[in-house]
């Protein structure tokens, strides 16, 4: 069991949680970004670094990832892909994704980004606050009691 963190855009407090939840119930995480990051050396903690690319990160976790591990990303098609292998999704506001919302959650992605070139909206996700990190720990804490259980 393994908690692949897609680490190029992930917020830094989602990060620190990881590495908390990780120790404290010793999970094996891997940090996969394209770019050096800061994070502690430790017993379980891997860092990988990729080369630069569109979609080389999410393509190095998406061959990696096997069933029973988790993997936070709040890149959707990434998701997707590790959905349909039957691998458990989080983003990092504590969402799961599931089989039932995949599809829907690409589709409104797909529509953003359409509306986004033609200038129709601009703009980002809402602010990453308190609540958002509550949801985060909340749903990471869920998955690892669960798959606690399941080992």
């Amino acid at each position: 069991m393994t908690i692949w963190i897609d680490a190029d855009a992930c917020p830094v407090p989602v990060r620190e949680m990881v590495l908390r939840a990780g120790q404290r119930t010793a999970t094996a995480l891997v940090f996969v970004a394209n770019s050096p990051l800061p994070v502690p050396r430790r017993a379980l903690v891997k860092t990988v670094q990729v080369a630069q690319g569109f979609d080389v990160a999410d393509n190095y976790i998406s061959q990696h990832a096997v069933i029973n591990d988790l993997v936070i990303t709040q890149d959707i098609p990434l998701a997707a892909e590790i959905v349909e292998k039957g691998i458990t999704a989080l983003n990092p506001r504590g969402e799961l994704y599931t089989e039932a919302n995949i599809r829907q959650r690409l589709a409104m992605r797909n529509l953003s980004e359409e509306l986004r070139s033609m200038g129709q909206i601009s703009g980002g996700p809402n602010k990453f606050g308190d609540k958002e990190k509550q949801n985060f720990a909340n749903a990471l804490d869920r998955w690892l009691q669960k798959a606690k259980k399941t080992t």
